[in-house]
């Protein structure tokens, strides 16, 4: 049969769309391209020095040579583990200037931020520095607006006086309460890259979440999503702070742990607003550190493979870590979910790319998620290219759905 309806209700059509069509496509890019780590480090800026990330391995290689055995990890996997703590035991360096840091006075952070500063510019020019890397400076509140653009303003100074701004440079922003502390510090980083000459957006920042502010509004709206919007393209992560968020709800201190209930609610927030927005995400932390004797050590790895487990279950591929010790359990968790999930994975992707279903029916939206699992396994190291079904350039056609 003929259609009914005459061209021009088409044309009516998208032009009535036409307005919220721009905002879609400007809001919703898709997924951003290229490698997640898949934690961050992060120390106190008076701790850090060009030789930490030799020091986290050598520490992390020799606890879990004493202890790994004892946590039954499968013999690839514990083989992948040594190969990383060998070459880059630290994906993703915060050099800390908030919670972790203190305030010392304004003459004493503006020589750490400098010495700092150069340190980690030295470390990249010879090769030394984890492939990610920047500060987290003070929040936006009044109490400690003017010193944390000052740190960042002092530390940028000096870091690109050493040589030009690294890729994967990225500074936190912590403890938002308010949304147009979001936009305050795209403003920053926007006169920051006046001032140097830098290319426009090149200055990225992530957000830490660890406010019930960052959550909802006083209005009872969804103040994550106004963050993201106030922020801007120049946000690329929510981080999800454990502790701090935790207390802010009135948590006992036994109890605030990334699993928590109300730690779900919070990170589904950041999840849905997230959602398609290139914008990534970080889960928290844990403070139970694996030290002491050997039963202590592989208590406190038993519990941080339990909860990254579960946060790369959830969706959230990255997370926080505090020392040492837990760097073996983070990579020891991503691989084995990784590899685990290949078998599954590939035989699903080939049965779709055949059109045979077998005993599941995928869709495109599914082979999208499994063609981006296999690629996220390849980019964190716990897959190998021949471990794919397919190369990496159809793999990505099948993540971004544009096929030929």
């Amino acid at each position: 049969m003929s259609a009914r309806l005459p061209e021009d209700l088409y044309t009516e059509i998208d032009d009535r769309l036409a307005a919220a069509d721009a905002r879609v496509e400007a809001r919703y890019p898709g997924d951003s391209p290229g490698r997640q780590p898949v934690h961050t480090v992060y120390v106190p800026a008076g701790s850090y020095d060009g030789a930490i990330v030799t020091e986290w391995g050598d520490r992390a290689a020799a606890v879990f040579a004493e202890h790994g055995s004892r946590l039954g990890i499968d013999a690839e996997v514990a083989a992948r583990v040594r190969a990383k703590l060998a070459t880059e035991p630290i994906e993703d360096l915060r050099i800390d200037f908030e919670d972790g840091y203190g305030a010392p006075g304004d003459a004493a952070e503006d020589a750490e931020a400098e010495r700092a500063a150069r340190t980690l510019g030295h470390s990249l020019s010879v090769g030394t520095a984890p492939p990610f890397c920047g500060i987290r400076f003070k929040s936006l509140e009044r109490a400690t607006r003017r010193r944390g653009i000052r740190t960042l303003d002092v530390f940028l100074a000096a870091l690109l006086d050493t040589g030009p701004l690294p890729l994967g440079f990225t500074v936190t922003l912590p403890k938002v309460t308010a949304p147009e502390q979001a936009g305050a510090a795209a403003a920053v980083l926007e006169r920051l890259e006046s001032v140097h000459g830098l290319a426009r957006e090149v200055l990225r920042f992530e957000v830490q979440i660890e406010t019930a502010q960052s959550i909802t509004g006083p209005d009872g709206t969804v103040a994550v999503s106004r963050i993201l919007a106030e922020a801007g393209p120049r946000c690329d992560g929510l981080h999800y702070g454990t502790y701090d968020y935790s207390a802010g709800l009135g948590i006992a201190a036994e109890y605030q742990s990334m699993d928590h209930p109300a730690a779900d609610f919070a990170k589904s927030f950041m999840q849905v607003a997230a959602a398609g927005t290139g914008v990534r995400l970080s889960d928290g932390s844990t403070n139970r550190l694996p030290l002491g004797d050997r039963d202590a050590v592989v208590a406190a790895w038993r519990e941080h493979l339990r909860l990254v487990r579960r946060s790369l279950e959830r969706g959230f591929y990255q997370g926080w870590d505090l020392h040492p010790h837990q760097l073996p359990t983070r990579f020891a968790a991503t691989y084995a979910f990784f590899r685990e999930g290949l078998p599954a994975a590939a035989q699903r992707l080939r049965a779709y790319a055949d059109r045979s279903a077998g005993g599941v029916l995928d869709e495109p939206a599914t082979a999208q998620a499994l063609a981006t699992f296999l690629l996220r396994g390849v980019d964190c190291g716990a897959l190998d290219g021949r471990d794919l079904p397919f190369g990496r350039d159809v793999l990505h056609a099948f993540a971004t759905r544009v096929l030929p």
